[in-house]
């Protein structure tokens, strides 16, 4: 059975780039975007629950969000979790529904988050270079295990760096275009 598995390292590398613009789509812009409140976990009925899994939650314009609780008992500790949530909200609880206004960003607060994107790009980098490395070591596997040829080896090496490089691009063409969306606020 080879160790080389080129859809799995495509995948997997796929799967880096995928989780960072997760990651970035995370970040505040200034703009409403739904996504902000997806870190927000909220105690309710004696456990620990990702906030869209007691609410609904939307931006109705650019500068706002909406979070229209299902539960009246969950206002509470949902205004709670979102204040404790570190993300520089001030929920306005209007019955069951919590407003949130997307203030503006602050200059220094606007470089935390691109530095932030780009600390994201790198471990996003890491992870594909992972990837790669273990590519490479399962073809050597493959080599010495003579289920391959050398050059059959060295093409299928040139063929990972060649995803690597590609995969390394979309990291950083998403990460310059995150930046340039915080900074341009």
């Amino acid at each position: 059975m080879p160790q080389y598995d080129k859809a799995d390292v495509e995948r997997r590398m796929k799967g880096a780039v995928e989780s960072l613009k997760g990651d970035l789509s995370g970040l505040r812009t200034g703009r409403a975007n739904v996504t902000l409140l997806d870190p927000v976990v909220v105690e309710v009925y004696g456990s620990n629950m990702p906030l869209n899994q007691v609410a609904t939650v939307s931006a109705p314009e650019p500068r706002m969000l909406s979070v229209q609780i299902w539960d009246r008992s969950n206002v509470t500790p949902v205004e709670k979790a979102i204040r404790s949530a570190g993300l520089g909200l001030n929920p306005i609880t209007d019955g069951q529904t919590i407003r949130l206004p997307i203030p503006d960003l602050t200059e220094e607060r606007r470089r935390e988050l691109a530095k932030l994107a780009g600390q994201y790009a790198e471990k996003a980098k890491i992870a594909i270079r992972n990837v790669r490395r273990d590519a490479n070591d399962g073809l050597k596997t493959d080599e010495n295990k003579k289920e391959i040829s050398e050059d059959e080896r060295k093409r299928l090496e040139t063929e990972v760096q060649k995803m690597t490089d590609e995969m390394i691009k979309a990291v950083d063409d998403a990460a310059a275009h995150k930046e340039k969306e915080i900074m341009s606020q």
